[in-house]
């Protein structure tokens, strides 16, 4: 009985601790599962691909990236505020402290017609400030200060500088400071041009019809306008004053002003 048992001892022995754990039953402590699952975790997330948040880009400037800049001429103007409250243009208006002071200068002119257009300006810019679609800004002193405008001279080039430096654009009637802003690399909009972009496009052969207003420079001619504003000169019209007529278009001219239709009666 006894070499029994000492046999069977020994053929156990000779079994592998794992079998003999798998035979009885694995029994480990909460705590060394709690470890082993720790391990395990880290393992998993050494092996996991690593995202990293791109850095915020820098706000250029003032923060006013893609405003839009307003010029002297354009305030007295008045016909951008028009565009402005049909909801065309959006977001934000910055109007540099150097246009300002200018724009009270004019208003307080002696000069009656300067005055007037000058209070006209203040009117409409107090009225924007109503709008909804768009936000009005007013760069102060301390911030000139702080783009480098303090060293700049005229207030031209003051704007355009402020423009540059915000990526924004300029809204001007000011053919020289257009040209001075695009030479700059600095897009800016003259309210003329983009009137004459918006008037009616007629072509030779095509028929109107239009009141003829007044005589044109030939004794012969009548002068009429679309609504738009577009002249028409209709030959052998003068004696026509005060009526309307079908005309047919023969020649379309483009100048400085605008568009001028030459066009014949019907």
């Amino acid at each position: 009985m006894e070499k029994k048992q000492i046999r069977t001892k020994k053929v156990e022995e000779s079994v592998p601790a794992v079998v003999q754990t798998a035979e009885r039953g694995i029994h480990f402590s909460p705590k060394f599962v709690g470890l082993l699952a720790e391990e395990v975790a880290k393992t998993v997330a050494s092996r996991l691909p690593t995202f990293r948040r791109s850095p915020a880009k820098k706000k250029n400037g003032n923060g006013h990236t893609n405003a839009i800049f307003l010029d002297t001429s354009a305030i007295i103007d008045g016909r951008i505020f028009d565009v402005i409250h049909l909801g065309l243009l959006t977001g934000e208006l910055v109007l540099i402290e150097s246009i300002l002071l200018e724009l009270k200068h004019i208003a307080d002119s002696k000069d009656l017609v300067k005055r007037e257009r000058g209070r006209k300006g203040l009117v409409l810019l107090e009225k924007v400030k109503k709008a909804k679609s768009v936000k009005l800004v007013v760069l102060s002193s301390e911030k000139e200060v702080s783009m480098g405008l303090s060293k700049v001279i005229e207030v031209d080039e003051k704007l355009i500088f402020a423009a540059k430096y915000n990526k924004g654009r300029i809204i001007t009637c000011d053919y020289n400071l257009e040209k001075k802003a695009s030479i700059n690399g600095v897009v800016a909009i003259n309210v003329n041009t983009l009137a004459n972009v918006l008037k009616i496009i007629a072509v030779p052969g095509e028929t109107l019809h239009i009141k003829i207003q007044h005589k044109g420079k030939d004794i012969t001619q009548g002068v009429g306008y679309l609504d738009d504003g577009t002249m028409i000169v209709v030959e052998n019209a003068a004696l026509e004053l005060g009526r309307e007529l079908n005309v047919v278009v023969s020649r379309v001219i483009q100048t400085s002003a605008g568009r001028i239709l030459f066009s014949k009666k019907l």
